[in-house]
């Protein structure tokens, strides 16, 4: 072979050689990408070989997505902060106390108090003259009087004798009335046993008679004011929501430091913050001390530093506000028993008078309030406020039939001297003036 053959031979071998580490330099190189197409197991929620674009679509939409996000964590926060705070006290205390300020509340107080200022001291016990009495309880149950009494004295004005069917006639009025059922059996069986026996011969005589049951019945179980026979006399006031309790507690309060006496308010009623706030401008304006609780305490904690504090200071009456509670409500009245015995741990005796007020509007309804409150507690009292928007005054006479308690005071108005003690000779006296009487009366 020729030197220029043997030349060409090493040359076509270099390049090849050449060729072929050029190759194989290459082919690691592609390797990946042949991989990665075929092999995306360990990669298979990551993005392919578009990543850097679908990175750059992909950031865009979780960033939109965040924003929704967040905003609605910010929107569930918000509403589930205030069920919650429905739930807790401050937020309904708050909602409350912007409904009434406390300048209303002592305006509608220096409202109530400024005609007793005005008027001639009284001391709380002692009962005002009868005349006095009459012309207020006249005035308070007017409605009353153009109600049921109304009729009856329609029914019995023109009879010169009595017969069935007027009886019949009688006992329609009464049952329909709002005195309850066994009290105007029991009414009507008297007067028809007296009408058979020739007793009640005529109408008039018929209207005496139904009056002096009514008296009978009033006076049968006592009546009459709170007496402070003991150092501290301790009242624990009872109803439903809305009856006037804490009102009639701040009159009480000012009676009796107009009286003289030594007064310590016990704010008991902690679900409203209103009825807190309401007592309080009631001692400020009365003088008498209050002992409140923090927001949503135990009542029954506040009650009990507020006797202890009344035994230990000395003074002369106690009252404690509680709650407002329907009386279908088992757990809050047996909340209500649990209040009774705290008073009576306190006090080393159970209260000395547990008053219930009830709302004379209601009717027969107050009849029924009084049982299930009488289950709970030693009900002393009743407190028969708004008796003057009512028509339905006639249900005193079923209360105290039926429970066997006293009428202590009746609300005749809003002034501090519309609580008046009860006197059951003048309550029946106005409850049975005839409309003519009470017409000759005003002229």
């Amino acid at each position: 072979m020729s030197t220029t053959t043997i030349l060409i031979l090493v040359a076509v071998v270099v390049v090849v050689a050449i060729a072929a580490l050029v190759l194989r330099k290459k082919a690691p190189e592609a390797l990946p990408k042949d991989d990665q197409a075929p092999t995306p197991r360990p990669h298979a929620d990551a993005p392919r070989e578009p990543r850097p674009a679908e990175r750059a679509k992909a950031e865009p939409e979780p960033a939109a997505e965040a924003a929704p996000k967040a905003s609605a964590t910010t929107d569930t926060t918000e509403p589930e902060a205030e069920p919650s705070a429905a739930e807790a006290p401050a937020p309904r205390e708050r909602e409350t106390t912007q409904e009434i300020r406390p300048e209303q509340i002592e305006e509608e107080i220096a409202a109530v108090q400024a005609p007793a200022k005005a008027a001639p001291a009284k001391a709380a016990p002692p009962a005002r003259a009868s005349a006095d009495d009459i012309a207020a309880y006249r005035d308070g149950l007017a409605r009353t009087r153009g109600g049921f009494m109304a009729r009856l004295a329609r029914l019995f004005g023109k009879k010169e004798s009595l017969d069935p069917a007027v009886l019949d006639e009688m006992e329609e009025i009464l049952l329909t009335a709002d005195i309850g059922v066994s009290t105007a059996e029991k009414l009507l069986a008297g007067l028809r046993a007296k009408v058979e026996a020739g007793a009640v011969p005529s109408g008039d005589a018929a209207w005496s008679e139904l009056r002096e049951a009514a008296t009978a019945i009033l006076t049968a179980h006592g009546g009459g004011p709170v007496r402070l026979a003991q150092t501290p006399t301790v009242i624990l006031v009872v109803g439903v929501n809305g009856v006037g309790k804490t009102t009639t507690i701040g009159k009480l309060a000012s009676t009796y430091r107009e009286a003289g006496k030594k007064v310590l308010l016990a704010a008991g009623d902690t679900f409203r913050a209103a009825a807190v706030l309401q007592l309080d401008v009631w001692g400020k304006r009365s003088g008498a001390e209050v002992v409140k609780g923090k927001d949503r305490a135990d009542p029954s904690a506040v009650i009990f530093d507020a006797v202890k504090k009344g035994v230990e200071t000395g003074v002369d009456v106690v009252i404690c506000d509680t709650a407002g509670r329907l009386h279908t409500k088992t757990p809050l009245m047996q909340e209500l028993e649990k209040v009774g015995r705290t008073v009576e741990k306190a006090l080393g005796r159970p209260a000395d008078e547990v008053l219930l007020v009830l709302d004379a509007t209601t009717g027969q309804n107050a009849i029924q309030q009084a049982q299930i409150f009488k289950e709970a507690l030693p009900v002393s009292g009743i407190v028969l406020s708004k008796l003057d928007g009512s028509a339905k005054g006639g249900v005193i006479l079923g209360i105290v039939d039926q429970h066997q308690v006293p009428v202590r005071y009746v609300g005749l108005g809003e002034r501090i001297e519309d609580l008046k003690e009860f006197e059951a000779s003048g309550f029946v006296e106005a409850l049975f003036t005839k409309s003519e009487e009470t017409d000759s009366d005003a002229s």
